[in-house]
């Protein structure tokens, strides 16, 4: 895992040796500055989305601006998740069969002992912890656990980006699987790197190695005492010859380029395989409406009888009598909180004001009002009865009164 090299004991003195130990490469430190980059949006924008209905969540969900961009957000970190574990592991690869790194990440029976040994330390049974490597077994157990919720969250993901296709192979009940097993790891993961792993990295020991590549002697001795051991006796990995090397390379480029390129293209297909459901719906008709040059006929109304005294007038539909509550059913899943396109119609202000497409009801003047022209259209998510939109037509031909 790191291409240090020392001279043997025999020819150095105590003195002469490293006072600071390169533990990670360059690469290695970029590597976990975008997985920490792209693992805290996906928190930050994922959980806001399992809990829609907390106000923090609401908070959040108004300070990216809106569902869709959180959202948006959410799916290009998830991208930017899978390009690094691709990189990972293609150098985990190359560190492998061309460096002949040893696989320092994965268990052994030694972590089985220092875990006993760690366990007779804390209950006073042994005087000191047990002798870590490269790695100690939490350390690799955190490792592991990353590969594995990884992979919970690209299958997952994937199932809930591309519904319909998951549909076509698996009965429809993995999809609400899909979401609760990606809602419930993602809690998992971040209470994870927030109660353990910032605990033992930057609370107990704050370890600077990951952003400065190097740790101290003092700190070697602490951490990793047999790494350093091995490194002060000479027995470290050595680079490969110079041929070998080359030979190596020249067997494993190509095979990574093909790697590489078949996992780009899963990562494609991943992203592009279906659009969602809300986007598939054919759209409306685009073409200019017929307006004859000659008005049409109309009846002249016939005066409402006045009624008698301390009768009932019937008075026309309202926002609060009538159509609050018939769009709080039909549309408050996209234009609720949420507020998709930027229309909400959570109340008669917000409906008025509409949203980028234009006011929602202009009083008087139904075909002018974005509601009557959507549904016109027919084929929306939250689509109206013929009888319903009437109404609200008739409704907005009065003056579309709140009260």
């Amino acid at each position: 895992m790191t291409d240090l090299t020392h001279a043997s004991p025999q020819d150095q003195t105590q003195s002469q040796l490293p006072q600071e130990i390169v533990r990670f490469t360059l690469a290695q430190r970029i590597e976990h500055l975008v997985m920490l980059t792209s693992f805290t949006l996906l928190g930050i924008t994922g959980l806001p989305q399992k809990y829609a209905e907390s106000p923090i969540s609401q908070g959040f969900i108004s300070a990216f601006g809106g569902i869709e961009s959180i959202r948006l957000i959410h799916h290009i970190s998830a991208i930017v998740l899978m390009l690094v574990s691709i990189f990972h592991i293609i150098a985990v690869l190359y560190r492998v069969w061309v460096l002949r790194s040893p696989l320092s990440m994965l268990p052994v029976i030694e972590d089985f002992k220092h875990l006993f040994q760690d366990l007779r330390y804390y209950t006073g049974l042994r005087k000191h912890k047990a002798y870590y490597g490269r790695y100690n077994y939490a350390e690799k157990v955190e490792y592991l656990a990353v590969v594995w919720g990884t992979l919970v969250m690209a299958i997952t993901g994937f199932m809930m980006w591309n519904p319909i296709a998951t549909a076509r192979l698996l009965p429809g009940e993995f999809i609400p699987a899909s979401k609760a097993a990606h809602g419930g790891e993602a809690v998992l993961a971040v209470l994870s790197i927030l109660l353990w792993h910032f605990y033992h990295v930057h609370l107990k020991r704050f370890n600077k190695s990951m952003f400065t590549g190097k740790l101290t002697r003092k700190e070697m001795e602490h951490e990793h005492p047999a790494e350093l051991a091995m490194i002060e006796s000479g027995q470290n990995p050595k680079l490969p010859e110079v041929l070998d090397l080359r030979r190596r390379q020249r067997f494993f480029m190509p095979a990574a380029a093909v790697l590489a390129v078949a996992l780009l293209a899963g990562v494609y297909g991943f992203v592009n395989y279906e659009e969602s459901a809300i986007t598939t719906i054919p759209r409306g008709e685009t073409a200019a409406i017929f307006v004859p040059i000659t008005p049409t006929p109309r009846p002249t109304p016939t005066p409402s009888p006045t009624p008698e005294p301390g009768a009932v007038v019937a008075g026309p539909d309202t926002w609060e009598g009538t159509y609050a509550e018939l769009f709080r059913n039909r549309c408050s899943t996209c234009h609720g909180l949420t507020a998709v396109g930027g229309l909400s119609l959570a109340d008669y202000a917000s409906a008025l004001k509409g949203g980028k497409s234009g006011p929602g009801i202009i009083p008087g003047d139904p075909d002018a009002s974005m509601i009557v022209k959507i549904q016109q259209a027919g084929s929306h998510p939250g689509q109206l009865t013929a009888e319903e939109i009437n109404r609200v037509i008739e409704w907005i031909k009065a003056g579309a009164p709140e009260k």
